[in-house]
């Protein structure tokens, strides 16, 4: 790297990254192309789209749209199974190690114990990490409540996962939701149960009226928020889960969709800062313009390295409110 450029490098679980972003789970699936393509535009790390016990065709259509703040969608969790996810991302790893780029496998399912059996079996692959995904907020129909919306359905689930990769030693990233009481809260819990990191947040559970019928305009009535409308809650999410675990690596994610939103989400206590719907609305040169927006902005406040702006929003402020003083009475 030019000596005039900031350094972008950043170390995340004990593995040496080029670049702070992340590609999140499931805006570009698991198409070991895209994730290719992903790695050369800019990502340190790339998340694979989430992948369950058995294959899952997922919502019909419409599930996802464009309502002027951000997407609403409700994919639906569609992915090809376990036994192929594990092919396309041993292929992945073998294109992606040798650009120091990390491949994060991320996984669902409907029980605790379930989970542990796909974490088994993903691991299988050797990806770097592994994402828990507990927090998806479309599928309520099919596996009920979130796990990410209890501290005790959290941990237990974390618990079988870190049982069932502890012979590959493969760390493993809790996904939490947003729409909880404490999501504080819900971080402890994961990182008591085992969790070496944690990814915060999932989308935002939403609902978009056709305003001619009055009625949802996804098939499955309601899907997750996602893009500049998730921004400031994905900030507090993050802020909260930083102050919660001071020590433990967050991936931040939600309403990236510059440069500027990567140095705010670094700020309030990411490590690194996950991409995801920008790639809609920016078009698929998102992560390129992201990465030199970020760079761009560091030379211009002089700021060197990535690990300068980590946490500065749990620093003492630079300037303190002085608190008004009333006039003093005047002689009559």
């Amino acid at each position: 790297m030019s000596e005039d450029l900031p350094d972008l490098s950043v170390t995340f679980l004990e593995r040496d990254l080029p670049t702070p972003l992340v590609l999140a789970s499931g805006i570009w699936g698991t198409t070991v192309s895209l994730l290719v393509r992903a790695a050369e535009d800019g990502c340190g790390a790339v998340t694979a789209k989430s992948c369950g016990p058995e294959p899952r065709h997922g919502h019909v259509n419409p599930s996802c749209i464009d309502w002027g703040g951000g997407l609403l969608n409700a994919i639906g969790l569609a992915n090809p199974g376990v036994e192929e996810e594990i092919g396309l991302l041993s292929e992945a790893k073998a294109r992606l190690q040798p650009r120091g780029v990390a491949v994060i496998a991320s996984i669902f399912a409907g029980t605790a114990a379930e989970f542990g059996a796909v974490a088994r079996r993903i691991a299988t692959a050797n990806p770097d990490f592994l994402e828990v995904n507990i927090s998806c907020p479309n599928v309520e129909d099919s596996f009920g409540e979130p796990f990410a919306a209890n501290a005790d359905a959290t941990a237990a689930v974390t618990g079988y996962v870190k049982e069932a990769v502890a012979g590959q030693a493969i760390p493993v990233i809790v996904k939490l939701a947003p729409n909880v009481p404490s999501v504080g809260r819900i971080a402890q819990a994961a990182v008591q149960a085992g969790a070496d990191a944690l990814c915060a947040i999932n989308t935002m559970p939403g609902l978009v009226l056709d305003p001619y019928s009055g009625q949802p305009v996804l098939a499955n009535r309601t899907g997750g928020i996602s893009g500049p409308a998730l921004k400031p809650i994905a900030l507090k999410a993050v802020y909260d889960t930083r102050k919660a675990c001071p020590r433990t690596p967050i991936i931040g994610t939600g309403g990236v969709s510059n440069g500027q939103d990567a140095v705010e989400m670094l700020m309030a206590g990411a490590t690194v800062v996950g991409v995801g719907s920008a790639i809609y609305h920016r078009g698929p040169d998102a992560i390129r313009l992201i990465r030199a927006e970020l760079l761009e902005w560091m030379a211009a406040q002089n700021i060197a390295c990535i690990t300068d702006l980590h946490d500065r929003a749990h620093c003492e402020p630079l300037y303190a409110a002085t608190p008004s003083t009333p006039p003093a009475p005047t002689a009559a």
